[in-house]
């Protein structure tokens, strides 16, 4: 009879296979382990341990720059001496503050310090405040050689200078790098000047990118908090392969200490602008000739746009690029060389980065159509000297009241003219305004011209009247006034309603 159950030999082999089987699980978890660590400190290799080699390989190409330049003398602006008794302490008081500080002043010698770096063949970039008015500008190197500057050319507008200096010897430089490939959270190295303690190296990430802050027409700022202070203008931001990503500028701070929120200009822009310095000693934008805003989502509606995007036409300038290829105040550009233009500050950066005279395709959102134009771009720089950039046309601008929406209207007459200094032409004047009603709302005032109502030109009361009552019928709940304040064309969204 064969007995049920294992022998003694059988069990001890089957606990030596357990045991095996045992061992390859603990082995197979170890592995798993070693190579989820190894995975990790793959994954991390970009996060260095320390930024020593960085700094030493790239602080001989980062600079001081010191600036002086003389202020002149002017007339003591200080309140008349009062008169005392012969003889009174406070007589001999006054006299001796006016021998000291007026009754002229003299001129005397202003110093500034800032930061820049050097890029091939001896050019020195740096911000233009660091420069600005100077009489004499000094490169100092970081072994303390100090070197005379001239001043190249530079750019106001975003802030840019570039200087040329000469040596001996071959002097170390830094390149640039792509900023756009950055992203927020990236680790970023910024090297300058600050409080004039010269080579300076802080570390940080990149905390936001695109930042608007007002500083000029194409702002575009990497925001870090990698620490920045005074004097740290002009020092270039790295990225971890010692590439320039960006151009130390600006800091928030109450205190005007850094409290971690510093902006750099990118290098996608700063280099453009660095090279068109360098070849023509100043800079070549291209020009669209328009003025333009927002599109808010109460625009969009009025304009039959699916979104609000793209940039709305305010005006033309006449004679410039846009006007001769036909684009119109009300257009929408959404499209410009062939790139989106989600909002409307993308597009001053797009038109100034693309090379003058190049012909390019422009679309446009015109009265519920795609519209294609192609533009000969101009030369902003050109127009400006031209004076054509602050021209702005003056098209097309019995009274009645529009008590829902807190309008009063009359068509356009010499005593209006007079009375709120209006130039000819037509249009409808608003002469009161209702507070807190919807135009008031709207920032609308007494002394403006309406010249379009849902971009149909109107030249008297009526005229509105009927647009906004079409307007209704459809269905629509705001209508689009296109309205002249003093020769600054904009478009307002005025909320109508729609009739029941």
């Amino acid at each position: 009879m064969r007995a049920i159950g294992m022998t003694r030999g059988n069990r001890a082999v089957a606990a030596a296979q357990a045991a095996s089987s045992i061992g390859m699980v603990l082995w197979l978890g170890v592995a798993l382990a070693v190579s989820a660590m190894l995975a990790t400190q793959n994954a991390r290799a970009d996060v260095p341990d320390s930024f020593a080699d960085l700094a030493e390989r790239l602080l001989p190409a980062v600079v001081n720059i010191s600036t002086s330049q003389t202020v002149g003398g002017r007339e003591f602006e200080g309140p008349e001496i009062p008169q005392f008794p012969p003889g009174s302490p406070f007589e001999e008081f006054f006299r001796d503050f006016e021998r000291r500080h007026g009754p002229n002043l003299p001129p005397r010698r202003a110093t500034a310090l800032g930061s820049g770096f050097l890029i091939e063949d001896n050019y020195v970039v740096t911000n233009y405040h660091v420069i600005d008015g100077a009489d004499e500008i000094t490169v100092i190197l970081q072994d303390d050689t100090n070197l005379p500057a001239q001043l190249v050319g530079w750019d106001d507008k975003t802030d840019l200078a570039l200087l040329t200096i000469e040596s001996d010897v071959d002097l170390p430089h830094v390149v640039w790098g792509d900023s756009s490939t950055m992203r927020v959270g990236d680790w970023v190295v910024a090297i300058g000047n600050p409080f004039g303690l010269g080579g300076t190296v802080t570390a940080g990430i990149i905390s936001a990118i695109a930042r608007d802050i007002n500083a000029g027409p194409y702002d575009d700022f990497i925001q870090t908090d990698a620490s920045i202070n005074r004097g740290n203008s002009g020092g270039p931001m790295f990225n971890t392969d010692g590439e320039v990503i960006g151009i130390n500028t600006a800091i928030f701070s109450p205190s005007g200490g850094s409290v971690g929120i510093g902006f750099a200009i990118p290098s996608s822009l700063a280099r453009s602008v660095i090279d068109q310095i360098r070849e023509y000693g100043r800079t070549r934008r291209g020009w669209l000739g328009v003025r333009i805003q927002t599109v808010t989502e109460e625009i969009a509606e009025s304009l039959d746009l699916e979104a609000p995007r793209g940039a709305l036409v305010a005006s033309v300038t006449p004679d410039g690029p846009a006007a001769d290829a036909g684009i119109e105040p009300g257009d929408v550009i959404l499209e410009f060389d062939g790139q989106a233009v989600p909002e409307m500050r993308r597009l001053p950066r797009l038109v100034a980065d693309t090379e003058v005279d190049k012909r390019v395709l422009v679309r446009v959102w015109r009265r519920g159509e795609m519209v294609d134009v192609e533009v000969v771009l101009g030369e902003l720089e050109q127009a400006e000297d031209d004076g054509l950039i602050a021209a702005v046309p003056t098209e097309p601008d019995a009274g009645r009241t529009l008590d829902d929406l807190g309008l009063t209207l009359e068509s356009m007459s010499p005593e209006l003219q007079g009375q709120f200094d209006l130039p000819e032409g037509d249009g409808v004047v608003i002469t009161a305004v209702e507070p807190g009603s919807p135009a008031a709302e709207k920032g609308l005032v007494e002394g403006e011209v309406i010249l379009e109502v849902g971009q149909e030109a109107v030249s008297t009361p009526r005229d509105v009247v009927d647009r906004i009552d079409d307007a209704r019928a459809s269905g629509r709940r705001s209508v689009l006034l296109l309205v002249d304040r003093r020769g600054d064309l904009r478009f307002v969204p005025l909320t109508i309603g729609a009739e029941d």
